[in-house]
């Protein structure tokens, strides 16, 4: 039943590309040869040759005098390009055209943008849903859109490369780094939807890498702060965590990004993450995959590298394991010297280097940086808050809400009726009561923080039951849903009391939460995956039969709610 869809999601692919503005392909283009590419390589000193190789960090948010030193390293180091973080879209549009005026090579400006803009850039730009919640979608050519609309907020902001799709399987609940970053734990649901917004992307004139080779889904172990090991047969890795690398590197896959986790069976060098591993990057990926558009690493200052490999030497086993762009350097001078002093030993070879710089170089060509203009300040919020990406936005969390339980509830729900409208989470209305409040004419809120007493919650219970229906909202206020909630143990009590046959309960959260509270009894349980507006209000017209519920659910959580589980 899955291979038809995945078969049927390629095709779709296919057709959708088909529409889109034609480039050239990447993989085919970057392994080319180019006038230009010779040309601006000859003008390199061997020195800034090797620069090309590093990508800096960037931000807005951290004061004039860290903007400043950035440009000072750019400016002496003539480094390929930026990985920009926090800030504000006009600051780092201004802060990415000044950059390039002290660049003798136009900047690869990347970015980790999953959901977007939104996912570093809060201010005044959009969030797309999370991947866990698309994971739930049926339409796949809504991801294809996400990509083309993600593409245009890149390049208006004059960023080229997206750190996205998470086409690492999320098997383990409780995943500390991947989590809701994952399409979810099927295979097959993870490729396709990871193909559709990776096309929309390339189709769009951006690069995508999909992350985070051999497979990050399935660790206790987050690699900012240690390194994973995952003790898996390579029969377990062929079968689950390669599956959707494989088959996205068919689809023509521009970019991979290989993450740091220690994998006895690719290699069994004691404390070797992957990601400086050449069994994995030249053996594996390059050699047994046939990849061959661009590696990059996951970012080099995390401790999951440094821990073991300090003081640059991560550096070096990551340009001899194969790679050609590396994420964020612990000190990108240094690394400069060391690759420097290796050529010279005979540890690192010319030609390598000089391969890799020639594709770095072409895939700016592809990107059209051989014609660098700078980026328009003019207009810049309203043209990166466009309507149809917000009209897009609330279409993918309305088509992918769950319902988890029972229709029957909803479909009685009488919208002047008596009505208790208890929400768990907040302590004011969000955008689920305040549209609620609009459309019921005899409504009663009840807000409770999370950490109420049993003594606060003693008459609630009570004055809850006394109406003839009952919404139990569930909102995770945390800044990214995680795995469970953290209410007291009294709130989860009241949860459990409030959730019966005449409650429609509303989870905006993480799936996996359900089973850090008791709804079970509850009449309907609606699925949001997440806290955000758009969610919120598709809740909203569930309830109200605006919409029908479509989504499925893309984890396996429990014998009541596996995957694919939806109404």
């Amino acid at each position: 039943m899955l291979k038809p869809i995945l078969a049927f999601s390629c095709a779709l692919l296919v057709s959708l590309g088909a529409s889109a503005q034609s480039k050239p392909d990447f993989v085919k283009f970057i392994n080319s040869n180019h006038k230009w590419v010779d040309s601006v390589f000859n003008s390199l000193t061997p020195k800034e040759r090797i620069g090309q190789l590093f990508l800096v960090r960037a931000h807005t948010n951290l004061g004039q005098k860290f903007i400043d030193s950035v440009g000072t390293v750019i400016k002496n180091e003539q480094l390929g390009g930026l990985v920009v973080f926090q800030g504000g879209p006009v600051r780092h549009l201004d802060m990415i055209n000044n950059y390039q005026k002290v660049s003798k090579v136009p900047l690869l400006v990347t970015f980790d943008g999953e959901w977007g803009l939104g996912m570093r850039l809060q201010d005044s730009t959009q969030s797309f849903p999370y991947q866990m919640t698309l994971g739930a979608l049926q339409d796949n050519s809504v991801l294809y859109d996400m990509g083309r609309e993600v593409a245009k907020d890149f390049l208006r902001l004059g960023m080229h490369f997206n750190f996205a799709p998470t086409v690492d399987i999320n098997n383990n609940p409780k995943n500390p780094v991947i989590g809701f970053r994952s399409f979810g734990d099927n295979k097959e649901n993870v490729t396709a939807k990871s193909g559709a917004y990776m096309k929309g992307m390339v189709d769009g004139g951006i690069l995508a890498s999909i992350k985070h080779f051999p497979g990050h889904g399935d660790t206790d172990v987050d690699s900012h702060y240690d390194l994973p090991k995952l003790n898996f047969s390579r029969e377990r890795l062929e079968e689950l965590e390669l599956f959707p690398f494989k088959e996205l590197i068919k689809q023509g896959a521009p970019s991979v990004m290989v993450g740091h986790m220690d994998i006895p069976v690719l290699d069994n060098t004691p404390n070797l993450p992957s990601s400086i591993s050449k069994k994995v990057v030249t053996d594996l990926l390059r050699k047994e995959l046939g990849f061959q558009g661009l590696t990059v690493t996951d970012a080099m200052n995390m401790k999951g590298v440094t821990k073991f490999f300090p003081n640059g030497e991560a550096d070096i086993l990551a340009i001899q394991a194969g790679h050609d762009l590396l994420e964020l350097s612990e000190n990108s001078a240094r690394a400069i010297s060391l690759v420097e002093k290796s050529i010279q030993s005979g540890r690192l070879k010319q030609a390598d280097i000089d391969a890799r710089v020639k594709r770095i170089l072409a895939a700016k060509l592809w990107l059209g940086l051989d014609k660098y203009n700078p980026a328009n300040r003019n207009n810049t919020y309203a043209d990166i808050n466009r309507p149809q990406t917000k009209s897009l936005i609330q279409r993918m969390a309305d088509n992918s809400i769950t319902l988890l339980k029972s229709n029957r509830r909803i479909q009685s729900f009488d919208p002047k009726k008596e009505t208790a409208i208890v929400s768990v989470g907040v302590t004011s209305a969000q955008d689920f009561e305040k549209g609620m409040s609009t459309r019921l004419s005899n409504a009663k809120n009840f807000y409770i923080g999370g950490k109420e007493t049993a003594e606060q919650l003693k008459d609630l219970v009570e004055q809850v039951r006394d109406h003839d229906q009952i919404i139990l909202v569930l909102h995770d206020n945390r800044p990214r849903p995680r795995p469970t909630l953290d209410f007291s143990k009294e709130v989860n009590t009241f949860i459990e009391k409030i959730a019966g046959r005449r409650t429609i309960t509303v989870m905006l959260t993480n799936p996996y939460a359900i089973t850090s509270v008791d709804v079970n009894r509850s009449a309907s349980i609606i699925m949001g995956y997440q806290n955000e507006d758009f969610m919120q209000r598709a809740a909203v017209k569930v309830i109200l039969k605006d919409i029908k519920p479509q989504g499925k659910l893309p984890v396996n959580i429990s014998k009541a709610y596996s995957y694919g589980k939806g109404l």
